[in-house]
């Protein structure tokens, strides 16, 4: 912990957006593809429909030509106009701020519920992706096989005020230091100051 926030003081949000509509779009976009990716294609996106009603109005069609350099772009297009067509219905176009309801949309699963819960409204939760389920194990900070287990793990051991600014780090330090191919377990300085006897690279449960 003191080491992330040594290197990571301020934790903005990776994925840029102007509103919760976007965010939830723009988290939805990131599954299978990069933040950096994700970030070029919004804007064309967003300047044409940055709320459900004007997205439903664009259409998937023209949704799925944007987006199509995040990849999976005919579900993920699908996703984004069933989910403003029901915030349209259910919701007066407005992102709901209850996890159940969020999970409830075409596309939304449970790490991007709670990234919108987390980066939209503030709620302190601990969304675990397979970068993050990969570091907690290199750590030692859990032994679970799903991102699911790896959760549950890292919300008991660090303090829930803190649990949206670690997930960021945690993020921020795994793409600069402790990359999938770039750290094997014995490299960085984290791995090392946990595992200084290390001899063979660690092997992550999937």
């Amino acid at each position: 912990m003191n080491k992330l926030e040594q290197l990571y003081p301020e934790t903005p949000s990776p994925l840029k957006h102007s509103n919760l509509f976007e965010l939830l779009v723009a988290v939805l976009l990131s599954a299978q593809c990069t933040d950096e990716r994700v970030n070029k294609v919004t804007p064309e996106l967003f300047s044409q429909a940055n709320d459900p009603f004007s997205m439903l109005t664009l259409g998937k069609d023209k949704v799925r030509k944007i987006i199509r350099p995040c990849g999976l772009s005919p579900q993920k297009s699908k996703a984004i106009i069933e989910l403003s067509d029901i915030l349209i219905k259910t919701n007066d176009g407005k992102v709901p701020s209850n996890e159940a309801e969020l999970e409830s949309l075409p596309g939304v699963g449970h790490k991007t519920a709670s990234v919108v819960l987390s980066q939209g409204f503030g709620f302190q939760t601990f969304p675990v992706d397979t970068h993050i389920h990969r570091l907690a194990q290199r750590w030692g900070l859990t032994n679970g096989k799903n991102v699911k287990q790896t959760e549950s793990d890292l919300k008991k051991l660090f303090p829930k005020s803190l649990w949206n600014k670690l997930h960021l780090q945690i993020i921020f330090y795994g793409r600069e230091y402790c990359t999938a191919r770039g750290c094997d377990g014995r490299i960085c300085e984290i791995c090392k100051t946990c595992y200084p006897k290390r001899k063979k690279p660690f092997i992550c449960n999937k």
